[in-house]
């Protein structure tokens, strides 16, 4: 297996038949979300659609926002802003790590003695 084969979870393994059987979604509404751009199921030299796990978990959140009345406009716009956020969060997360290692690798600062120059001027009575 080399590094740039997707997760298991990404990986395209179940038929449009399958996929409807386990999502309760029909096969025509599963085309209407590919073309809508709320799926992108992976393809087969032939062309057959593989949906994958992750797949199916976002097939679920576009179900629960359906069945709250959310138009497919609307989905696509959540699911983009869910996608974004999502990122931020593991780009911040990240940022904290960075700024956490940086902070660990610095060196202590030398003390400075604190000179006002009296050592060197002269006492006026």
């Amino acid at each position: 297996m080399t590094d740039h084969s997707p997760s298991r979870s990404a990986r395209g393994v179940y038929g449009i038949s399958v996929t409807s059987e386990l999502s309760g979604v029909g096969p025509q509404t599963l085309r209407l979300y590919e073309r809508r751009g709320l799926l992108a199921p992976s393809r087969t030299d032939g062309g057959t659609r593989r949906y994958s796990d992750d797949d199916l978990e976002r097939l679920r959140r576009i179900t629960e926002l359906v069945d709250q009345g959310v138009n497919l406009a609307g989905i696509a716009h959540i699911l983009e802003l869910e996608t974004r956020n999502s990122q931020l969060k593991s780009d911040y997360t990240q940022l904290e790590l960075r700024n956490a290692k940086l902070k660990a690798d610095q060196k202590p600062a030398p003390a400075h003695r604190q000179d006002s120059g009296a050592s060197r001027r002269r006492r006026e009575p």
